[in-house]
C-alpha cells in the first residue's frame, strides 16, 4: 500500500523536487506499448483509404450487359454503385486524445491528468526503475505531437481551413486537402516504428534527436545517460566558430 501511494503520489518521477527532472524509462516504455495502439488502429485506417476500393457495390445489385467492349474487347457491364464516402470522427477524436497525451508528459502537472502515466507508473511497482532525464523524452513527444497533428489536419481540412480562417480573417479555401496522402501515411508509418522501438527495444528516436541537436548548438542542455556529450569539445568548437565569424 506505501509503495502504491508513493506512486500516486510521484507518478513515474524519480523526485518532485529535483532541479533536473528525471523519469523512470521502465515506466516510459510501458506507456509508449500502451500507447502503441493507436498507430496501428491508424495504420489500418490510411491503408483502407489510400489502398481500398473506391467504390461500393449493392449485394443485391445485377450487373447489365451493354453490348460494347473496351479498347481490349473486354465486355463491358453496367452496375449501379455507389461512391465511398469516409467519415473520420472516431479517427479525429483518438488523434486528439493521442495529442493530448504527448502534451501531458511534457510537465509535472500536466502528467497528473494522463490516464497512461499513471497505468504505466502503477505497473512499475516492484521493478528496479531505470532513471532518464526528462529533456530527451519531451524531444520525442514533440515530435510525436507534430506527426499527429499533420494528421488532424489530414482528416479534417476543412476544419482547420474554417478555423484559421475565422481567427486571422482569411479566405484559405476550405474544400482542398493540404496535407498530402502520402505524408501522413509515412508519418503513420515512422509513429508506429518510433513508438514500437521505444516499447519493444528500448531504443528512442527522439533521444537521439535531441542529442543532435545538442551536438548542433540548438539545444544546450547536457544529460550524460542519452547523448554522452563532451561539452568542453562543444564549447570549444562552439568559440571557433565565434571567433572566426568575428575575425570575418
Amino acid at each position: 500500500m506505501e509503495k502504491i501511494l508513493k506512486t500516486f503520489k510521484n507518478l513515474w518521477f524519480r523526485d518532485l523536487s529535483e532541479e533536473t527532472v528525471y523519469i523512470n524509462d521502465t515506466a516510459v516504455r510501458i506507456r509508449a506499448g500502451i500507447l502503441l495502439i493507436i498507430p496501428i488502429y491508424m495504420v489500418f485506417t490510411f491503408v483502407n483509404v489510400v489502398y481500398g476500393p473506391t467504390w461500393e457495390v449493392p449485394p443485391a445489385a445485377i450487373a447489365t450487359d451493354t453490348y460494347e467492349t473496351d479498347m481490349e474487347d473486354r465486355t463491358l457491364y453496367a452496375i449501379e454503385a455507389t461512391k465511398r464516402v469516409f467519415e473520420y470522427s472516431f479517427q479525429t477524436k483518438l488523434l486528439v486524445y493521442a495529442l493530448v497525451e504527448m502534451l501531458l508528459g511534457m510537465t509535472m502537472i500536466g502528467a497528473r491528468f494522463s490516464p497512461t502515466i499513471l497505468i504505466a507508473s502503477l505497473l512499475t511497482i516492484g521493478k528496479k526503475p531505470e532513471w532518464k532525464p526528462i529533456g530527451p523524452k519531451r524531444c520525442a513527444w514533440l515530435m510525436g505531437a507534430s506527426f499527429i497533428s499533420v494528421c488532424i489536419v489530414f482528416f479534417n481540412p476543412d476544419a482547420v481551413a474554417s478555423w484559421i480562417n475565422s481567427l486571422l480573417g482569411t479566405n484559405i479555401p476550405v474544400d482542398v486537402n493540404y496535407v498530402p496522402t502520402w505524408l501522413a501515411l509515412n508519418l503513420v508509418w515512422m509513429c508506429l516504428l518510433f513508438m514500437w522501438l521505444e516499447a519493444i527495444v528500448g531504443y528512442c528516436v527522439g533521444c537521439k534527436v535531441y542529442a543532435l541537436l545538442v551536438n548542433l548548438g540548438v539545444v544546450n542542455r547536457h544529460c550524460d545517460a542519452c547523448e554522452n556529450i563532451n561539452w568542453d569539445e562543444v564549447r570549444r568548437k562552439k568559440q571557433e566558430k565565434l571567433d572566426k565569424k568575428n575575425k570575418s
